[in-house]
């Protein structure tokens, strides 16, 4: 239960963050996107409502008796609260999840006089890359949790704060994490698949793959140039990229060449995807070794500790990433092969829509570097208030 409490104040924060965020977006379909809504309103619309419905009715209801019930409602009733708003976060995070897919592989729609019209609901919420990107979200969404527990109890931990709460937190995140990252490589395996499928010119991209060949090398490291269309100081490992994404040495990958025009920019997802990646594989490293720490010694070392508290943000790292490898990728694209960026762009001068992104980009810097700082405050408040698990024991057996 002293894990659940400062546990849920860090839910509430987050919670009031991704709403404030939220928001935002709502105001840039309008003011910077009109012909998204203009073009595909009639797809978008209805699956927007049902991502607010979900989270004003489902989540915000029973968030306030999470929060605010702990006291004034059975522990049943209380606990009934607090997975209904876990399953309200993840039907919100479903229906977004919907839309966003649709915008990379648009299904079960016409368009008339340029306007999409819906012609089967199946088929747009359960289009070819809706089970992907949603499986590979939610994984980056626990891997992001699990490193968030385990860095901030790994903290705690460090500063002498060896409660029980914090042990049970940091195993649960360590082990999380053990658990998820194995499932997300598989997953992003799959995601990578169907993406070769029906956005090649983005695996071109994020490979760096400039002419149509097979047997093409994994780049581990390159500096994409677009204007001579060659890669420079490639160091990369022969065969490597054909047999993941095609499963076969000799495995054919499309090049950029091909998609002259019409392919996105290629260092932002080269990049980024590496970014991406490579965390994830520290990840890999680091929940792995703290299982096994945890298993041989019972508790974290210095080491572990240390490493923990340097990986706190690791999935908030891979997570942007990945969304960049993604939305960039789409490019020159809004929804993939049917509306170009470009014509859903507002006529609003350049320079206001400069000047609107500077301040969103300025909100965004001072409420992450508030949430930081509140989430450590808090941790530092906690290990003042929780005695050593040794003085907790004499002070239960004496009260006894």
């Amino acid at each position: 239960m002293d894990a659940y409490r400062f546990w849920v104040k860090i839910f509430a924060l987050t919670f009031a963050l991704g709403v404030v965020s939220g928001i935002t977006m709502s105001f840039q379909f309008g003011t910077n996107w009109p012909g998204f809504m203009e073009t595909v309103g009639n797809i978008a619309g209805p699956l927007l409502a049902y991502e607010v419905l979900t989270a004003f009715f489902l989540e915000a209801t029973f968030l306030g008796i999470m929060l605010f019930g702990f006291r004034r409602v059975s522990n049943r009733v209380h606990t009934l609260a607090t997975f209904l708003v876990a399953a309200g976060t993840t039907a919100s995070a479903f229906w977004i999840m919907v839309l966003n897919a649709w915008m990379h592989t648009p299904a079960g729609f016409e368009m008339r006089d340029g306007v999409a019209h819906a012609l089967n609901w199946g088929q747009i919420i359960f289009n070819p890359s809706m089970p992907y990107r949603l499986a590979h979200m939610l994984l980056a969404s626990g891997l992001t949790v699990a490193f968030l527990v385990a860095g901030v109890s790994a903290y705690r931990w460090l500063r002498q704060d060896r409660s029980p709460a914090v042990m049970a937190a940091l195993r649960t995140g360590v082990t999380l994490g053990a658990v998820l990252i194995p499932l997300q490589i598989i997953m992003g395996d799959l995601h990578g698949l169907n993406t070769l499928k029906y956005q090649p010119a983005k695996i071109a991209a994020i490979e760096g793959v400039w002419e149509t060949e097979q047997g093409v090398p994994l780049l581990l490291f390159a500096v994409p140039d677009e204007e001579e269309r060659k890669n420079h100081f490639e160091i990369g490992i022969p065969k490597a990229a054909s047999l993941i994404l095609t499963h076969e040495w000799d495995g054919e990958i499309k090049g950029l060449n091909e998609f002259e025009g019409q392919h996105p920019p290629v260092a932002p997802l080269f990049y980024g995807f590496r970014i991406m990646v490579g965390v994830g594989m520290l990840m890999l490293l680091v929940s792995w070794w703290g299982v096994w720490q945890l298993r041989r010694q019972g508790s974290p070392n210095i080491w572990l500790s240390r490493a923990l508290l340097g990986m706190t943000f690791s999935g908030w790292v891979a997570t942007v990433a990945g969304w960049y490898v993604t939305e960039i990728g789409r490019q020159p694209y809004l929804v993939y092969g049917v509306l170009k960026t470009s014509e859903a762009a507002s006529g609003v001068p350049g320079p206001m829509i400069a000047l609107t992104l500077a301040l969103y980009l300025t909100v965004y810097l001072a409420l992450t570097a508030a949430y930081i700082s509140v989430v450590f405050y808090l941790a530092r408040k906690a290990g003042q208030k929780n005695p050593d698990a040794t003085e907790k024991l004499a002070l239960g057996t004496a009260a006894s």
